[in-house]
This record gives structure tokens, C-alpha cells and sequence, in this order.
């Protein structure tokens, strides 16, 4: 099977690569590039740096106000998708989520370090090929409290775009 390859470009970072995986996660592959095709993800920010876990993006913008695209079904197993054992290493794409299993629209993270805490309870869709040093740069970034959000960057970290290299 061919999987997308979509590149990251991130202001003042660089560029991430990551290839997609649609056997594992099939519905929110083609969620995810149906938003890039919108370019719905440009001038969104990572609103939420945890080093040593994860980067997490695309639902506010730089003034943090929220963008909301339409739900989806988790492509993950304790959500009874079997298919997707992809697990929660470092550079793997996974889909932001609440309590609920099936809440997914476009919030995503990028895994900074493994946390095997999240297989089976998140549907990862990729991983990171290049661009390991510009995930690194992210995680480094001075974060603080937020109204009530907690590991906000002090300064904005832009997405200026997500496209699609390869499909």
C-alpha cells in the first residue's frame, strides 16, 4: 500500500515529514488530508509542548481562538477499531481527543518520546520520516499557564502550513 507523505512547515523551526498510514486508520488519514487540502491547518499554532511527550496542534490559531472541523469515529482499539495497532513511539502522528472516544476532528499530536500509555487508546495515522531535529527545536520551547490550559509556548508556535507531497 502507498502511503501520503505531508510536509510541516513550521515558522522559525523548519520542516517535519511524515508518511500516513491508511491501513491502520483509514477515516482519519482521509479526515486529516481533506483538512490539508483546505489548508485548514495554516496559521494554527502547537498550543500545547510537553517535552519528553508530545507536541499537540491544529484547534487555535496564534490569538488562540478555536477552529473546530466535524468529528470522527477514534480509529483505535479500546474504541473496537482492531485494525490500528500502531503504537505511541517517538515522530508517530496521533489524533488530540477528550473523554470521549469518538471527539477526534483536528487536533493532532506528534509523540516527542514513546509512551506506550497510549496504544490502543488513541488512533495514531503516521510517523515523522525527517525532521526528528525540528520536533526536537519544538520541545524545547519555554511553555507556562494559559488561561486554562496548562505547557502553552510562551511564544506562538506557528504552523505556516501542512501539504501534501506525495498521495
Amino acid at each position: 500500500m502507498k502511503h501520503p507523505i505531508i510536509k510541516i512547515t513550521v515558522r522559525n523551526f523548519g520542516e517535519m515529514t511524515a508518511e500516513l498510514y491508511p491501513e491502520k486508520a483509514p477515516n482519519t488519514v482521509a479526515n486529516f488530508l481533506s483538512l490539508i487540502e483546505k489548508d485548514f491547518f495554516s496559521g494554527m499554532i502547537f498550543h500545547r509542548i510537553i517535552k519528553g511527550f508530545m507536541i499537540q496542534g491544529g484547534g487555535y490559531d496564534e490569538s488562540f481562538e478555536q477552529k473546530d472541523a466535524e468529528a470522527i469515529r477514534g480509529e483505535f482499539i479500546a474504541n473496537g477499531f482492531m485494525q490500528n495497532d500502531l503504537r505511541h513511539t517517538r515522530g508517530v502522528l496521533s489524533m488530540a481527543r477528550t473523554s470521549d472516544p469518538n471527539s477526534a476532528s483536528s487536533q493532532f499530536f506528534v509523540m516527542h518520546r514513546d509512551a506506550p500509555h497510549l496504544d490502543a487508546q488513541y488512533a495514531g495515522f503516521g510517523k515523522l520520516t525527517d525532521g526528528f531535529d525540528v520536533l526536537d527545536k519544538i520541545a524545547d520551547v519555554k511553555t507556562g499557564r494559559m488561561g486554562w490550559f496548562d505547557d502553552v509556548p510562551k511564544d506562538p508556535v506557528v504552523i505556516e502550513k501542512i501539504e501534501i507531497i506525495e498521495q
